[in-house]
């Protein structure tokens, strides 16, 4: 019988709740210090959880897609955002510090090579460490995919997304002058960064607003307002990234690297209607990537805790953890 017969119901198949048996605040360097926690077997195969964003920051929640008897599961938040510091902090703050200080953890805590388990800005962080440190990556498991290119950013931030959600995406450029509407990541960057905090938390509720709203398939367009500090961070670290094309070399420098992860076995756990992070960019990868499986999602969007997407992720590490008893 299908473990997971009905995909409405998947949140209780997600394992039960556990604390951390290792809570511990990194100094990294460059002014930063960043929160990681360790749960499960701690002789068991280790995974590092890389959320998304950037800005984020890692939940309790994100514990229970592993079987915490399998995994020795390892959890940190990014430079800047969750319980690191400097909270919104985006000096030192660039996709290649993020890189070190995953391979800092893992050198840190005695692990040759792990399982990398990351959703959205987390399974582009996810593909970028592994390109740098393939030796280090024992399995990759991805979750609706961004590839950090100038075409994903101008489907979200240039009116693509907003021909679905018209009303919401009026919301997210009214606060915007007409003369400045032609590039919006521009536009909410000098106010991010005002120096006036009530001006950035207004705009930080209003970034995090648009990009929640579109987050479930369910979603009726309404997100109720976000903690100020969160929508501040959230919003200050994700356009810092965007601003700066997510610190590549070049567009397109995922796809063009897939090359040298070819031969790590991994999944891809896609929803189909993916609004934030359209489908197209985790077949392009699958299709540059021999050792993977693409799994799409039907009637699933972006949220890690859509059903769907929850219960194949919760299959999906079942199934790596089986094969590994």
């Amino acid at each position: 019988m299908d473990k997971y017969p009905d995909q409405k119901r998947a949140v209780q198949y997600l394992h039960p709740p556990i604390e951390p048996f290792d809570q511990r605040v990194l100094d990294v360097g460059q002014g930063h210090r960043i929160y990681m926690e360790q749960c499960g077997n701690p002789d068991g195969m280790p995974v590092v959880v890389l959320h998304g964003g950037p800005g984020g920051g890692c939940s309790p929640a994100m514990r229970r897609y592993f079987d915490p008897k399998v995994y020795r599961i390892i959890l940190f938040d990014q430079r800047g955002c969750g319980r690191s510091r400097p909270h919104a902090g985006v000096e030192n703050n660039t996709t290649w510090h993020l890189v070190a200080d995953i391979e800092r953890i893992r050198s840190d805590l005695d692990i040759d090579s792990w399982i990398v388990f990351g959703g959205s800005w987390g399974a582009t962080l996810s593909l970028i460490y592994a390109q740098s440190h393939p030796e280090r990556v024992a399995q990759l498991v991805l979750r609706g995919v961004f590839l950090m290119t100038q075409t994903e950013l101008d489907w979200f931030y240039g009116g693509g997304a907003g021909k679905f959600w018209p009303e919401t995406w009026a919301n997210f450029v009214s606060p915007i002058p007409e003369d400045e509407r032609g590039d919006l990541i521009k536009a909410y960057n000098k106010r991010l960064f005002s120096g006036d905090r009530a001006m950035e938390v207004r705009f930080g509720r209003a970034w995090s607003a648009w990009e929640n709203a579109l987050a479930s398939i369910h979603s009726t367009g309404g997100t109720g307002e976000s903690p100020g500090d969160y929508a501040r961070a959230f919003a200050r670290l994700e356009n810092h990234y965007f601003t700066h094309g997510g610190f590549l070399e070049f567009d397109g420098q995922i796809l063009a690297n897939m090359g040298r992860i070819s031969h790590i076995p991994g999944v891809i756990v896609q929803g189909r209607y993916d609004m934030i992070c359209p489908p197209v960019s985790a077949y392009r990868v699958s299709e540059l990537w021999p050792a993977s499986e693409l799994k799409m999602v039907r009637n699933a969007g972006h949220a890690l805790s859509e059903p769907g997407i929850s219960a194949e992720l919760v299959r999906v590490m079942d199934q790596i953890g089986e094969a590994l008893t």
